[in-house]
């Protein structure tokens, strides 16, 4: 019984990091080609907004909402032929069984997916990957994540695509 047990943690662990690491696979591989911009902000960056002081309530239930991040990175290219093509492999990668698809979008020449990951009921990752014809873009936040505050952080920080999670509102 106790080596079951010992196993089924094993494969849970090994399982869990799965997903961590494939995305993570995909953002080392092309981390250091400089034809994609790349993105990487680390928790003590978020940490220091918390400092701020607004007057202006909404500001600061931004800045709290930031405050709970531990991470974000993006990888993305412009002017290529190859968008849809990384868009595949990317998307290969992300372990469906830890993912839940949020909202897709598809436009005429263009594919983007939200997915989230939740860890004990909250939001513990957004992932975002969109591909074009001509364009790449895969994000990932990762820390506590408010979806209602994500489209207000994504103006705040000018990040291209999160304003697509305002269409949830609504749902």
């Amino acid at each position: 019984m106790k080596k079951i047990l010992i196993t089924t943690m094993v494969l849970m662990v090994a399982f869990a990091s799965k997903g961590q690491d494939a995305v993570s696979r995909f953002f080392d591989k092309y981390a250091n080609d400089e034809s994609f911009t790349n993105v990487n902000i680390t928790s003590r960056m978020f940490g220091l907004f918390t400092d701020l002081e607004l007057e202006d309530k909404e500001d600061q239930e931004v800045l709290d909402a930031i405050g709970k991040l531990k991470g974000l990175k993006i990888l993305a290219k412009e002017d290529i032929n190859n968008g849809k093509q990384l868009y595949k492999e990317a998307f290969g990668l992300v372990p469906s069984r830890e993912y839940d698809e949020l909202m897709s979008v598809r436009d005429k020449d263009k594919d983007m997916k939200f997915l989230i990951k939740e860890k004990n009921g909250k939001v513990d990752e957004l992932l975002m990957i969109m591909g074009g014809d001509h364009e790449f873009f895969i994000l990932t936040i990762f820390g506590e994540i408010d979806l209602k505050q994500v489209a207000k952080i994504s103006r705040a920080m000018d990040i291209d695509g999160l304003e697509q999670l305002e269409k949830l509102d609504g749902n």
